[in-house]
């Protein structure tokens, strides 16, 4: 849901801790720890893994942004649901970049024909906890693939070989360059007639990152580096209000 807001500024900040004064000493704990975590993690990627395994230590639910067991099952059913009213058949074969602990990959991977889900992600953690989700919940038989990456390049993956990409959260907590990356390299493994899916922090205002956590991009950032590696860019109207980020499809111009 696109909004205005600057969260960087010292303004807001203030603002903040005014209004949630509980909520200071935990943001100066994050703060302290993810200043912490990029000196010793230059590049992006790799920052971002060290988050995640802070995070998962916590609990691999809490890691991928819920906080109760019902709120995962839900976050994970909202974009199911969505999707199914948006295109997804069985038949299909899907990549979905940052599978997390399978929130929404354990409804994917049971609904798809066998063999038919690869789930990606950077953290080897979460990825140890997808595995406690296809035992928890019988999956084994579907036949789902999972892989830690580096980066967002695909090479291992065949060429036009998922018919739908799926991203949620991933770009909401990505810089520019990783963004950039995804989108000049995803269209090579996306089949002709596919589709790809992302959720994005929008701003009407400035773009801004809190924390190298959370990056907010405009609109026209998002779909004009869209069409420069050839996609026609769409906001999925019908999709503010069911979540706090915005819901971007591309399909090949």
């Amino acid at each position: 849901m696109p909004s205005s807001h600057n969260r960087a500024l010292l303004s807001h900040k203030i603002r903040q801790a005014l209004l949630h004064p509980e909520q200071v000493l935990p943001y100066g704990r994050r703060w302290a720890r993810d200043l912490c975590l990029r000196a010793r993690n230059p590049d992006h990627v790799s920052y971002y893994r060290s988050i995640m395994r802070s995070n998962v230590a916590r609990g691999p639910e809490l890691a991928v942004g819920s906080p109760t067991h019902d709120a995962w099952l839900a976050t994970g059913q909202m974009q199911f649901d969505y999707l199914i009213e948006h295109g997804l058949e069985s038949r299909m074969r899907m990549l979905e970049i940052g599978c997390g602990n399978l929130r929404a990959g354990r409804l994917f991977i049971d609904y798809l024909d066998d063999g038919n889900y690869w789930g990606i992600d950077i953290s080897p953690e979460i990825l140890l906890a997808a595995l406690d989700t296809i035992t928890a919940f019988d999956l084994q038989a579907k036949r789902p693939r999972l892989s830690l990456v580096r980066d967002l390049r695909f090479r291992f993956l065949d060429v036009e070989s998922f018919d739908v990409v799926h991203a949620h959260s991933v770009f909401s907590h990505s810089s520019y360059e990783v963004l950039a990356e995804c989108l000049a390299n995803v269209g090579r493994v996306l089949a002709p007639g596919g589709f790809f899916d992302f959720t994005v922090h929008i701003t009407d205002g400035t773009e801004h990152h809190v924390l190298h956590e959370d990056f907010y991009y405009r609109r026209e950032s998002v779909t004009g580096l869209a069409e420069s590696h050839g996609f026609r860019a769409e906001l999925m109207d019908d999709w503010e209000g069911l979540h706090l980020q915005s819901k971007v499809r591309l399909t090949r111009l």
